[in-house]
């Protein structure tokens, strides 16, 4: 099972603070490092500021884009993991791991598989 672990950060702090804190980026390294070295770590990255992001809505048909920053936003992602483990369970105990400052919050959803769509739209995703 494939888990995403979403590391969501309060907009006015990541858009004042594009680079975290040496302390936050060497706990969140070492946190990297014991994932990858456990087997269960896919990838994981941080993300710049919404200041240097798009975000592309449609409205009436048609794409619009909006260039960052997001002000309307109540939190932003900052971050994200994808861990490859056997259960929620052990997803949870991955992320009970995660360097978090007080107050921190980091999410967990599970990642859409094939095999989780009934047989008629697995035949359609596998040939697209």
């Amino acid at each position: 099972m494939r888990f995403m672990m979403l590391l969501p950060a309060p907009a006015d702090a990541l858009e004042k603070c594009a680079v975290p804190p040496g302390e936050i980026v060497t706990a969140m390294r070492k946190f990297d490092a014991d994932m990858k070295k456990a087997g269960v770590l896919l990838t994981e990255e941080g993300l710049h500021p919404s200041s240097k992001g798009a975000r592309i809505r449609v409205s009436d048909g048609k794409r619009v884009v909006t260039d960052g920053p997001f002000t309307e936003a109540k939190e932003l992602i900052a971050g994200f993991w994808i861990i490859q483990v056997k259960s929620k369970e052990e997803a949870i105990e991955w992320a009970k791991r995660c360097p978090l400052p007080e107050g921190g919050v980091i999410e967990i959803r599970q990642v859409f598989e094939n095999s989780d769509f009934p047989p008629e739209l697995q035949k359609k995703i596998a040939g697209a």
